[in-house]
């Protein structure tokens, strides 16, 4: 395994392979990241993964400074998923002395994350845009976890023309039903108890669906309960298009985006479903 720490190591490096799946990701890797390179593996003759904690999609109140990093276990866990090549970055090198671009999504970047974070998506986005152009990936691979992300970064890449095709992967769960998160690691014991509210919440609005239920306002209703059982405050609750991610009123024959975000001390959690 290639592990690169400039832009023109990883050129160098881009003609050796046919195919190359791009595997983005802010390190501290856990199974959901892994689950990537393998679907990478499956489709690509090489994949490539990025470990860079982007500080410009993080805000002034937001957990850059303690957002964990553990670089030589990834690179091993990486190296035994069989990733081919590594681009791992300072920040001066993504950043340099001048660099003043951004690139700012409307529409979608507006509700949920981007209601809370304000710039967090200009941050993603203009990162996601650098590493792809410096990587020049057949494919790149994300996790249905950060749903709106998704969103962002496929329209990101269908208005600016991009050559890279966005796969979704499902979203890896623990045993229990937490989605896997690298922030999970934050998490006390009754906090982890806790953070399976969002789980219930959105499993509760889903049978409710599946029963026939078609009001936004009843499903948004049923999410809230297990959120207010453990006193935790909601920063959303949400219904939304699955592909405008506009908030509804009545679910339809696109389905739907069921999504939350909840704090549970100073931990944000995030969990989301897709109804049919």
């Amino acid at each position: 395994m290639q592990v690169c720490a400039t832009v023109a190591e990883v050129r160098a490096a881009r003609p050796n392979f046919a195919t190359l799946g791009l595997v983005p990701t802010m390190g501290f890797l856990h199974e959901g990241h892994l689950s990537l390179v393998r679907a990478s593996r499956a489709a690509n003759a090489a994949t490539a993964a990025t470990l860079f904690v982007n500080p410009t999609q993080f805000g002034p109140n937001d957990d850059f400074g303690r957002y964990p990093r553990a670089r030589e276990r990834d690179l091993d866990l990486l190296s035994a998923a069989g990733c081919d090549l590594v681009f791992a970055p300072e920040v001066e090198t993504m950043y340099p002395s001048g660099f003043e671009t951004r690139i700012e999504i409307g529409g979608v970047t507006e509700g949920l994350e981007g209601s809370v974070r304000p710039g967090h998506f200009a941050g993603v986005a203009t990162v996601v845009a650098k590493l792809f152009n410096i990587v020049q990936p057949t494919r790149a691979y994300f996790g249905q976890k950060d749903a709106q992300q998704v969103t962002v970064i496929r329209k990101l890449v269908r208005d600016l023309d991009m050559p890279v095709e966005v796969v979704v992967q499902p979203t890896v769960r623990e045993a229990d039903g937490l989605a896997m998160s690298s922030r999970n690691t934050y998490l006390t014991p009754e906090q982890r108890r806790d953070g399976l509210a969002l789980w219930r919440a959105l499993s509760s609005a889903r049978a409710l669906y599946e029963g026939g239920e078609r009001s936004a306002d009843r499903l948004r209703a049923a999410m809230a309960q297990p959120v207010a059982a453990i006193g935790a405050t909601a920063d959303y609750i949400s219904i939304a298009h699955p592909l405008t991610l506009r908030e509804l009123d009545v679910i339809g024959e696109d389905g739907a985006l069921l999504s939350l975000a909840v704090r549970l001390g100073t931990t944000r959690l995030l969990d989301n479903i897709l109804l049919p």
